[in-house]
């Protein structure tokens, strides 16, 4: 056997396997061949993660994210699997709150419920009262879990090794998921980063053009009382939207809350994922509140994801591409994203785009399920030797969450007629930033240095050539004329450029124009435009070469 530190849970694990017959992963951990690999059917391999305990749990989750590895009934499976595990002992639970306080407890919290309000494999939550009166909820890490999960990690990573030995571990890069995983386990284990993107998240959802942010709560944190082993937060008192009042009540004003929450799910997760590019990863129906006050709370942002800029622009125009049933377009966007692991034939990946797209085509509104089409993409690419950042996995079980909740809560719901209003906002965005003024005078500088810089390039590459011996030892004459002709087409172009822009900047400015030197500005830029292009005009026209 390979990591003897570990034989005990070793045999555990295979006893474990031996009794749901996953007879590949008995002989790994036995010593046997790593080659060949037989995955056990969905349901087998579920019950196996279940009966391996928590830490096998969360790597289920994780491979539930995956549909670039796994195909769909797996995903559809491991996508099931829920945290949940009976409650530590008061007495133990309060053992551990002591040891993480600086003061005792008695003068930290004036009542503390010792039933544990929700358990998970690594913490447990209760609430409390402080001694000023606050509610909060205590995120407690659960006795000797650290050591319980280095056990786990050593094994993981060990199957890994053998793994990636293999034509299979290599292909599927089971190391660096493995290694991904236990990166993302080790730092669950420190609360102070679940804290912080608690804070981000918050900062990020405090202001918005796409919907109400006082109608969004994230828990507010006490970095006072946190610690890397205790998670102290504002108390949100609701119960899961699913389970609100307003689910089964069929009134026109129950019905238009379902709708205004809905509305505000998708478009708060939308400016998440489209414009923050960090989001919440998380949005299963124990994790979205409806709160006593109106509100939806976010709850349990220890699972986040990033999306960079260029990442979620290639996003934003897959969904326009897969709304207008544009298999080409798809295509392009998936091979901006994608890393391919074997020579790609385009036609072909073009045509399997085209067949998914035309499934769902003539699909009415309500039949249509936009996160399978966006799984059904990922896998379309796998199957085309195409390999995705392991993020588009994140990203794609973020929005099937998202659309399974809002599905539950109100099933009128469709998330492209949510995101269709956003997209016009959203490319403008990109187009112009948030501040167009700002971004018109960078273009502007962007150009000027292009008009002074691109002349003495050329003229630096024309003298290169004229002068340098070059492979074929030739020589050519008479290009002063062409350098000339060089410099004044790219000053023309570069003046052009600039005449444009300044009409467009002053077409912005008199559309948010709300002041009088605002207006005065725009005609200013206006005139100034106007006069500059007569005079390209006629300049043109003086040259002789308007043909």
């Amino acid at each position: 056997m390979f990591l003897t530190q570990t034989a005990p849970r070793q045999r555990e694990i295979i006893e474990v396997l031996l009794r749901n017959g996953w007879d590949y992963m008995r002989n790994i951990l036995t010593g046997g061949q790593a080659d060949n690999p037989q995955l056990p059917t969905p349901a087998v391999l579920k019950k196996i993660l279940v009966d391996l305990g928590p830490v096998y749990v969360k790597l289920g989750q994780l491979l539930s994210t995956r549909p670039d590895i796994l195909a769909p009934a797996y995903i559809d499976e491991l996508s099931t699997l829920q945290d949940e595990v009976p409650a530590i002992p008061w007495s133990e639970i309060e053992v551990k709150i002591r040891q993480e306080l600086k003061l005792p407890l008695d003068q930290v919290f004036s009542k503390i419920d010792p039933v544990a309000v929700a358990a998970g494999s690594i913490a447990q939550v209760h609430r409390a009262t402080l001694i000023d009166g606050r509610e909060v909820a205590l995120k407690i890490q659960r006795p000797g879990i650290d050591s319980k999960i280095a056990a786990d990690i050593a094994i993981i990573q060990g199957i890994a090794d053998l793994i990636d030995r293999t034509e299979f571990g290599q292909t599927y890069e089971i190391k660096s998921i493995a290694d991904e995983f236990c990166n993302a386990l080790e730092a669950e284990l420190d609360f102070t980063r679940e804290a912080s993107f608690t804070d981000q998240l918050r900062h990020n959802l405090a202001s918005s053009r796409w919907f109400d942010p006082t109608q969004i709560a994230i828990a507010q944190i006490d970095w006072q009382l946190t610690t890397s082993k205790l998670l102290v937060m504002e108390w949100l008192d609701g119960v899961p939207l699913l389970e609100a009042d307003i689910v089964k009540n069929n009134s026109e004003e129950a019905i238009a809350k379902r709708n205004a929450i809905t509305s505000l799910l998708f478009r708060a997760f939308s400016q998440q994922l489209y414009i923050d590019g960090f989001f919440h990863a998380d949005p299963h129906p124990g994790n979205l509140f409806y709160l006593k006050d109106g509100r939806v709370a976010l709850l349990d942002c220890g699972m986040v994801g990033r999306l960079d800029p260029r990442t979620q622009q290639v996003l934003s125009e897959l969904l326009l591409a897969i709304v207008d049933v544009d298999a080409q377009r798809c295509a392009q966007l998936t091979l901006q994203l994608a890393s391919a692991k074997k020579p790609v034939k385009i036609a072909e990946l073009e045509s399997d785009y085209d067949r998914l797209l035309r499934k769902y085509h003539n699909l009415s509104i309500e039949q249509l399920n936009f996160a399978q089409i966006i799984y059904e993409l990922l896998q379309v690419a796998r199957n085309n030797n195409l390999r995705l950042p392991s993020n588009m996995g994140l990203y794609a079980k973020t929005i099937a969450n998202l659309e399974g909740v809002a599905r539950g809560f109100n099933p009128e719901m469709n998330f492209v007629d949510e995101i269709q209003p956003l997209l016009t906002d959203l490319f403008r965005r990109q187009l112009l930033g948030d501040a167009p003024l700002r971004s018109l005078l960078r273009t502007a500088l962007d150009l000027k240095s292009l008009s002074l810089q691109s002349p003495r390039q050329i003229e630096l590459l024309l003298d290169r050539i004229t002068s340098e011996t070059l492979q074929f030892n030739f020589s050519l004459r008479g290009l002063d004329s062409l350098r000339r002709t060089v410099d004044d087409s790219a000053n023309r172009l570069s003046f052009s450029i600039l005449v444009g822009s300044m009409i467009m900047g002053a077409a912005i400015i008199s559309t948010k124009a709300q002041t009088v030197q605002l207006s005065l500005l725009s005609n200013i830029l206006f005139a100034f435009a106007s006069l500059l292009g007569m005079w390209l005009i006629i300049s043109i026209l003086r040259s002789g070469r308007l043909r």
